[in-house]
């Protein structure tokens, strides 16, 4: 309950890094820009984001009607998104782009639905000159939500 109250507190104070912010790191947009924003950046290792989930996102009207559930494999793109944005912050000046490359260990415990909001954590395990590994979960109050371990290759951004 604690670690709720924690996130719940940090979910409305300044961001570290607001959505426009986000959008000149990351190059997702609607419908697929999943991280509101960022409440923390911890030395380059450590992230948390918001996904504030609304009944108006595109995705609930197909998935499912009159029982609307946020697809897991959003679930998992918004913590691969907070994820890149972490990354980032250590690629900063190299020119490079993380792109995901693999989901291991990925388990989706609760469903996600309208009106919840997700708090996005990124922890990276392991940064070298070609690739980020990351370690995620993604949490609704105190409850797991979701939790994977993400790998990314970093490319050329002229790649891209």
């Amino acid at each position: 309950m604690l670690q709720a109250q924690r996130h719940s507190a940090l979910s409305i104070r300044d961001p570290v890094m607001d959505i426009k912010q986000i959008t000149r790191v990351l190059p997702h947009r609607f419908p697929m820009l999943l991280v509101d924003r960022v409440i923390e950046m911890h030395s380059n290792n450590h992230a948390v984001g918001i996904k504030n989930v609304s009944m108006n996102e595109p995705f609930f009207q197909g998935h499912y009607p009159g029982a609307p559930v946020m697809p897991g494999v959003l679930i998992v793109e918004a913590m691969a998104q907070l994820s890149g944005l972490l990354l980032a912050r250590q690629l900063e000046h190299s020119g490079k782009l993380p792109m995901l490359l693999s989901m291991d260990k990925v388990k989706l415990r609760r469903p996600v639905v309208p009106g919840d909001q997700l708090v996005l954590e990124s922890e990276t395990i392991r940064v070298k000159a070609r690739t980020g590994h990351v370690k995620c979960r993604a949490m609704v109050g105190d409850q797991l939500a979701a939790e994977a371990v993400l790998k990314f290759m970093l490319v050329d951004e002229s790649q891209t």
